[in-house]
């Protein structure tokens, strides 16, 4: 029997978290495992949340990384409803909510995010949610029904998918957003207003440049009242604004923290014994040459699997270029790479068929691209920015010309 000290623990049920175990376990067929989480589902996967299953189209089982028997036939301890409370580095062990303690000999942090509050008077309010959990798609179906008016605080993937599923069900929806248009992080301005048009063409009214005040009661309802004095009545009110790391227990630890746990391509921190991995950390990724946080199911899934390697002495570096996507309606939207400028997006297909990809350009080379219900160009994109070759514009924007032949250089 493995000694505690050459436990690995898992702090975070979620998928990057499962995933380190998942993998672990396929590679190290002795080791002990322990996979805490603070939910009662087993891992899962959180896209699917805010789409099929916000929808009714498909159960909450649908999303989970494996059945839950896959756990305790694999012999991974699997640790539900339970929190760390303290990580105490100078003994290799971990407090628990119950005040026991747990030792360690390899301890990874996959702990995830939290929605980030919406920091105005009436936030509380119990017709305001977030759309993070399966508890929060359980509490927000019962509200999606005909005539009920929803609005939506933030254009980002979370607000947009979520008025998707709801102008669907039959309410009323209008989105709110601080900034001048849709998804203004992630994609360009002329990507967005098309992405934006569809939304308008089926029912969603948009608030862009809009301040929220407060949030008031009124009778059932919320009213979402705006900075120019507008008042947006509510039946159900979704805060998607963006997300905080759990790096609480971390930064207790005394773990170096900037925005996420820091950690190296291998998914290292500052003490050799510690790990993290998925959303929390902020991480150096060899192709783009720099840190940073993703938020991804790619990520998620991807550096787990590469913590488990480095974990079980088969190390290589995480050296994945950002990919995301998202599914509105009957559109399929999908991102690649994370550029930090661009000067030009060139256009391949037109805008309004609703089937296009836009290419954004750096000088002569590919940096980035979106696709719209034209998911085959991603990976030629990639290979294209990958390969850091100069395309002559002309080039990528002739849909007769192939994007595979110009990948291949």
């Amino acid at each position: 029997m493995q000694s505690d000290r050459e436990t690995v623990v898992i702090v975070g049920a979620g998928q990057a978290g499962a995933w380190v175990a998942i993998t672990l376990r396929s590679l190290d067929p002795e080791r002990r495992i322990v996979l805490i989480g603070d939910e009662a589902h087993p891992p899962y996967e959180r896209p699917p949340l805010s789409k099929a299953i916000l929808a009714g189209k498909a159960g909450i089982e649908s999303a989970y990384i494996k059945p839950e028997t896959f756990y305790a036939d694999n012999r991974i301890e699997l640790m539900l409803n339970r929190r760390v409370r303290h990580i105490n580095r100078d003994r290799n062990s971990l407090t628990l909510d119950d005040g026991s303690n747990l030792d360690y000999g390899t301890l990874v942090l996959a702990t995830g995010c939290r929605p980030r509050p919406l920091p105005v008077k009436g936030a509380d309010l119990p017709q305001v949610h977030t759309l993070r959990t399966i508890a929060d798609v359980e509490k927000i179906a019962t509200w999606l029904k005909p005539g009920s008016q929803v609005v939506a605080i933030g254009a980002g993937f979370i607000g947009l998918e979520f008025a998707a599923v709801a102008i669907e069900a039959g309410c009323g929806v209008t989105i709110v957003d601080a900034a001048p248009h849709a998804m203004g992080r992630v994609i360009d301005k002329s990507v967005a207003e098309t992405i934006a048009a569809g939304h308008s063409a089926r029912g969603v009214d948009f608030r862009f440049s809009a301040a929220i005040d407060k949030i008031e009661a009124e009778g059932e309802q919320a009213v979402v009242v705006l900075g120019s004095g507008e008042r947006l009545p509510a039946d159900l009110v979704i805060v998607g604004i963006g997300a905080i790391p759990n790096s609480d227990l971390a930064e207790a630890a005394h773990l170096a923290c900037d925005d996420g746990i820091i950690v190296n391509a291998f998914g290292r921190t500052d003490d050799p014994k510690i790990f993290a991995v998925g959303d929390v950390t902020r991480h150096f990724n060899p192709l783009l040459g720099r840190s940073l946080r993703l938020e991804s199911w790619q990520n998620a899934q991807n550096q787990g699997i590469a913590v488990a390697k480095a974990i079980a002495g088969t190390a290589t570096p995480y050296a994945d270029l950002p990919w995301f996507w998202s599914d509105q309606y009957d559109t399929n939207l999908q991102i690649i790479g994370a550029p930090t400028t661009w000067d030009r997006i060139i256009w391949r297909g037109e805008r309004e068929s609703g089937k296009f990809t836009a290419i954004y350009m750096h000088g002569e080379k590919v940096v980035a691209g979106n696709s719209m219900n034209n998911p085959r160009d991603i990976r030629f994109i990639k290979q294209l920015i990958l390969n850091g070759t100069p395309v002559p514009d002309a080039a990528l924007a002739d849909p007769a010309t192939s994007l595979a032949q110009l990948a291949k250089g």
